[in-house]
């Protein structure tokens, strides 16, 4: 088996694990990201994240936490494989002779050039999702973006590529490239870093699965704490209207949120995001390495 295929098997079991972990978090931290400010007067729809869980669970049970699945989970596969495969790719350009074991810096490089790869898959993916997750959390506010009910993420995609057409599904590239850029870049940095202080040196082959769940975990926390805000961007422009938008752009939808709720308008759902990054990301890597590891 060939280095791309067995990146391929392992990031395609990765990202499952992830996924299954991960996602009713992302559904509370969409709720909170996409959910307008109150009228006057009015408090917010949802006071916090447990609010949020409260009421997803009252109104559309456990199911309305895994809202959204379908499109992530139908390409979960393509998105880590692309991940991991791109990312081993790049170890391979900027290793200094094969098989020697790459510093902090070169992961860095690599987990950056992977973004690159990803954001192009992850920008329709994720506009799907979050316009499946935020039907609830604007439901009221008078946007005409949620008169139409999403029977499903084809359902989404179809009215979507009607309205705007297929560049419609690449809404919010630039915040994805945004993120995912640096994200990815700190993440994988770190995933090393802390590798290598719990193995005492470069070679960190010899971890066990406890230390690959910490760095994996650490390294998924520090994706968020990277670019959080540049996420709560990229949401509202995803789930806003296509032909009557409340935002011209990335930089608008920065400055809008600034104006009206300050600075922890840029924070909306960090709690849930961290506390999905951690759990989700420690499966991820500790799945990706142990599949990596048994296809030899």
């Amino acid at each position: 088996m060939g280095d791309v295929a067995k990146d391929l098997t392992a990031g395609t079991v990765g990202g499952a694990a992830q996924l299954i972990v991960g996602h009713p978090f992302d559904t509370i931290k969409v709720k909170l990201q996409s959910q307008p400010p109150p009228l006057p007067g009015q408090p917010l729809r949802y006071s916090g994240a447990m609010d949020a869980v409260r009421q997803t669970l009252a109104a559309e049970g456990p199911r309305g936490l895994y809202k959204g699945m379908g499109a992530p989970l139908a390409t979960v596969a393509a998105f880590n494989a692309v991940l991991f495969t791109v990312r081993g790719q790049m170890e391979a350009l900027v290793r200094s002779e094969p098989g020697a074991p790459l510093s902090v810096n070169q992961q860095v490089v690599c987990g950056a050039g992977a973004g690159v790869a990803v954001s192009f898959l992850a920008c329709p993916t994720e506009l799907i999702k979050c316009r499946l997750q935020a039907q609830s959390a604007l439901a009221g506010s008078g946007s005409a973006a949620v008169a139409i009910k999403y029977g499903g993420p084809i359902d989404v995609a179809r009215h979507v590529v009607q309205s705007a057409g297929v560049t419609g599904l690449f809404k919010g590239l630039v915040p994805t490239l945004a993120r995912e850029i640096p994200g990815n870049a700190v993440m994988f940095g770190v995933y090393e870093a802390i590798k290598q202080v719990l193995a005492g040196g470069q070679d960190t082959s010899i971890l066990g699965r406890g230390s690959l769940m910490l760095a994996g975990g650490l390294a998924g926390g520090s994706f968020w704490l990277s670019v959080y805000p540049t996420d709560v961007v990229k949401s509202v422009i995803q789930v806003d209207e296509y032909k009557n938008p409340k935002y011209s752009g990335s930089f608008d939808a920065f400055r809008k949120i600034l104006a009206s709720e300050g600075v922890k308008g840029l924070y909306k759902g960090f709690g849930p995001a961290m506390a999905r990054s951690v759990p989700a990301n420690a499966a991820c890597f500790l799945a990706y390495e142990m599949t990596r590891a048994s296809l030899g």
